[in-house]
């Protein structure tokens, strides 16, 4: 039996009080933005030592930061080999919060290593937070499959919590889409 992309859904024609209710498909949008695009705004940070180690910073309105690798970072030419949580003497991935003011969160400053990410040739990048806040939680499925690195919105890192007086300066400090790709010459 051939299976065909819409197997999982069989229209019916439903009639409700003499009236045909139309099929949802018809309202579906192709190009319809993804949830990255909805809800946080793209930031980045491209430090100066390393300018081809760039982060990405997805900014949420109510100011939860998701940090990951930009799509051009070095690491993705590569080839990402594994990512690991265990930075000197600490485990990030021990990190546990609690309560809605996020108790217990490791402090992390711009330059706090987050994670380090191992390619396939055996060199090591660090992955730093690019944001001062509290760590509310570490992205473990990353450890078991790091291709999703790659991901815009679920490969992402960490979640960095930064303090709200911190937030407009942070925005300045960033770089926007637009300033990034001047910098970087993305197509």
């Amino acid at each position: 039996m051939a299976t065909t992309e819409n197997d999982w859904y069989e229209p019916e024609e439903m009639v409700i009080g003499d009236v045909k209710v139309p099929s949802i498909l018809d309202d579906f949008i192709d190009n319809h933005p993804s949830i990255v695009d909805r809800f946080y705004t793209k930031l980045y940070s491209l430090p100066d030592v390393e300018p081809d180690e760039p982060h990405q910073i997805l900014f949420h309105s109510n100011r939860i930061c998701l940090v990951g690798l930009a799509k051009e970072h070095v690491a993705f030419k590569k080839g990402i080999r594994s990512v690991s949580f265990e930075v000197g003497k600490i485990d990030r991935s021990e990190n546990k919060v609690s309560g809605r003011k996020k108790k217990g969160g490791m402090v992390l400053q711009a330059d706090t290593v987050l994670a380090l990410v191992t390619c396939e040739d055996d060199s090591v990048y660090n992955l730093r937070a690019c944001v001062q806040g509290k760590l509310i939680e570490v992205n473990n499925r990353v450890t078991s499959k790091p291709e999703i690195l790659s991901i815009e919105g679920e490969g992402y890192v960490a979640i960095v919590m930064p303090k709200l007086e911190n937030c407009a300066a942070l925005k300045e400090k960033l770089l926007s889409v637009e300033a990034y790709q001047n910098v970087v010459k993305v197509e």
